[in-house]
């Protein structure tokens, strides 16, 4: 059964703005991509990184460069290493200026997406509610009311709306 209009699909915002980034989050991007730059293998491989490392000289990233940057600022996050070596403020931090990289406002968008199904739901009744490892670090939840089932996913592309059936 299609989705009915009021369901909201992820919609990602396109924007061509520089990031613009604080002293702090310059001093926790720079040495990994000092990393990125020793490892690439040859000229080409290292420009983009060479690009970013002196777009954060700068202070401002350009739009090109965003998607790079949020990679970067991905694996520094998700692998705890802002947190250990910094601590909770540079994380924090950091963490603020990812939001505003492709990858951040595409996760931002489908939290919106999931939160704004899920307020479909308040007041029903819930009639049954499982959670299910699609894969590592990817799972799906059911949740079933009288009116409707919805079943989300969540993993590292984000949370994502896989079925909805309506007539639960």
């Amino acid at each position: 059964m299609a989705l009915p209009a009021q369901w909201p699909l992820m919609v990602m915002a396109v924007r061509n703005e520089s990031l613009k980034l604080d002293r702090l989050q310059r001093d926790i991007l720079a040495p990994q991509l000092e990393s990125f730059l020793a490892a690439a293998p040859d000229a080409e491989a290292r420009a983009p990184y060479q690009a970013l490392r002196e777009a954060l000289d700068t202070l401002e990233v350009p739009p090109e460069l965003a998607g790079r940057l949020g990679a970067i600022a991905e694996v520094l996050l998700t692998s705890g290493r802002v947190r250990n070596f910094y601590g909770p403020g540079a994380e924090l931090s950091l963490w603020s200026l990812f939001q505003k990289t492709p990858r951040g406002r595409e996760i931002a968008g489908s939290i919106d997406a999931a939160n704004a199904a899920f307020a479909r739901l308040t007041g029903q009744a819930i009639n049954a509610i499982s959670v299910v490892a699609r894969a590592p670090a990817a799972y799906s939840l059911t949740i079933r009311t009288g009116e409707f089932q919805v079943v989300v996913r969540f993993d590292q592309a984000g949370i994502r709306l896989e079925t909805v059936e309506i007539g639960g």
